[in-house]
Protein backbone atom coordinates (compact mmCIF):
# COMPACT_ATOMS: atom_id res chain seq x y z
CA UNK A 1 0.00 0.00 0.00
CA UNK A 2 1.45 3.30 -0.94
CA UNK A 3 2.04 6.28 1.81
CA UNK A 4 1.25 9.77 0.80
CA UNK A 5 4.09 12.24 2.06
CA UNK A 6 3.23 16.00 2.33
CA UNK A 7 6.74 18.09 1.47
CA UNK A 8 6.67 21.67 2.66
CA UNK A 9 8.71 24.53 2.95
CA UNK A 10 9.75 24.47 -0.59
CA UNK A 11 11.63 26.49 -2.46
CA UNK A 12 9.11 28.61 -5.60
CA UNK A 13 11.96 27.84 -8.09
CA UNK A 14 11.84 23.77 -7.34
CA UNK A 15 10.48 21.34 -9.84
CA UNK A 16 8.53 18.42 -9.53
CA UNK A 17 11.61 16.66 -11.17
CA UNK A 18 13.60 18.19 -8.36
CA UNK A 19 11.18 16.28 -5.88
CA UNK A 20 11.08 13.13 -8.18
CA UNK A 21 14.79 12.99 -8.42
CA UNK A 22 15.55 12.99 -4.70
CA UNK A 23 12.62 11.06 -3.14
CA UNK A 24 13.34 8.23 -5.42
CA UNK A 25 16.82 7.92 -3.33
CA UNK A 26 14.63 6.40 -0.48
CA UNK A 27 12.80 4.03 -2.80
CA UNK A 28 9.84 3.61 -5.21
CA UNK A 29 8.14 7.06 -5.90
CA UNK A 30 4.22 6.37 -7.01
CA UNK A 31 3.27 9.90 -7.37
CA UNK A 32 4.72 12.99 -7.56
CA UNK A 33 2.52 16.54 -7.33
CA UNK A 34 3.66 19.75 -7.19
CA UNK A 35 0.77 22.63 -5.78
CA UNK A 36 0.53 25.08 -8.02
CA UNK A 37 -1.58 28.27 -7.85
CA UNK A 38 -4.20 28.04 -10.38
CA UNK A 39 -4.35 31.60 -11.63
CA UNK A 40 -0.14 32.31 -12.01
CA UNK A 41 1.05 28.78 -12.27
CA UNK A 42 3.26 29.19 -10.03
CA UNK A 43 4.59 26.69 -7.10
CA UNK A 44 2.58 27.05 -4.01
CA UNK A 45 6.02 25.48 -2.05
CA UNK A 46 4.42 22.01 -1.04
CA UNK A 47 3.93 18.86 -2.70
CA UNK A 48 2.61 15.97 -2.07
CA UNK A 49 4.26 12.38 -2.91
CA UNK A 50 3.35 8.87 -2.58
CA UNK A 51 6.18 6.33 -1.88
CA UNK A 52 5.65 2.32 -3.01
CA UNK A 53 5.40 0.72 0.35
CA UNK A 54 5.29 2.40 4.71
CA UNK A 55 8.83 1.19 5.01
CA UNK A 56 9.81 3.40 2.26
CA UNK A 57 7.70 6.41 3.32
CA UNK A 58 9.61 6.23 6.76
CA UNK A 59 12.98 6.44 4.79
CA UNK A 60 12.14 9.09 3.27
CA UNK A 61 10.55 11.07 6.20
CA UNK A 62 14.05 10.02 7.85
CA UNK A 63 16.29 11.60 5.38
CA UNK A 64 14.73 14.27 4.11
CA UNK A 65 13.17 15.91 6.82
CA UNK A 66 15.08 19.08 7.84
CA UNK A 67 17.22 18.36 4.52
CA UNK A 68 17.80 21.13 2.51
CA UNK A 69 16.67 21.80 -0.87
CA UNK A 70 16.78 25.19 -3.39
CA UNK A 71 18.09 26.82 0.09
CA UNK A 72 14.96 26.08 2.01
CA UNK A 73 14.83 23.66 4.50
CA UNK A 74 12.44 21.12 3.69
CA UNK A 75 9.32 19.53 5.86
CA UNK A 76 8.34 15.82 5.38
CA UNK A 77 5.89 13.92 7.28
CA UNK A 78 2.95 11.88 6.49
CA UNK A 79 0.27 13.48 5.37
CA UNK A 80 -2.93 13.70 6.73
CA UNK A 81 -5.95 13.50 5.29
CA UNK A 82 -8.03 16.52 4.00
CA UNK A 83 -10.27 18.15 5.87
CA UNK A 84 -14.16 18.51 4.80
CA UNK A 85 -14.40 22.08 4.82
CA UNK A 86 -18.30 23.81 4.96
CA UNK A 87 -19.37 25.79 1.87
CA UNK A 88 -19.54 29.01 2.59
CA UNK A 89 -23.24 30.82 1.75
CA UNK A 90 -23.48 32.88 -0.70
CA UNK A 91 -26.51 35.32 -1.70
CA UNK A 92 -25.29 35.96 -5.27
CA UNK A 93 -24.52 39.31 -5.16
CA UNK A 94 -23.31 40.36 -1.73
CA UNK A 95 -24.65 43.80 -0.26
CA UNK A 96 -28.26 44.57 -0.49
CA UNK A 97 -28.45 48.09 -2.37
CA UNK A 98 -30.89 50.09 -1.06
CA UNK A 99 -32.28 53.31 -2.49
CA UNK A 100 -31.54 56.24 -0.54
CA UNK A 101 -33.18 59.46 -0.10
CA UNK A 102 -31.53 62.69 -0.44
CA UNK A 103 -32.36 64.93 1.85
CA UNK A 104 -31.87 68.88 0.81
Amino acid sequence: MATRLFVGNLSFNTTEGDILDLFKQAGTVTSCNLIVDKFSNKSRGFAFVEMGAPEEALKAIAEFNGKELDGRVMTVNEARPREERPRGQFSGGGRRHEKRQRRY
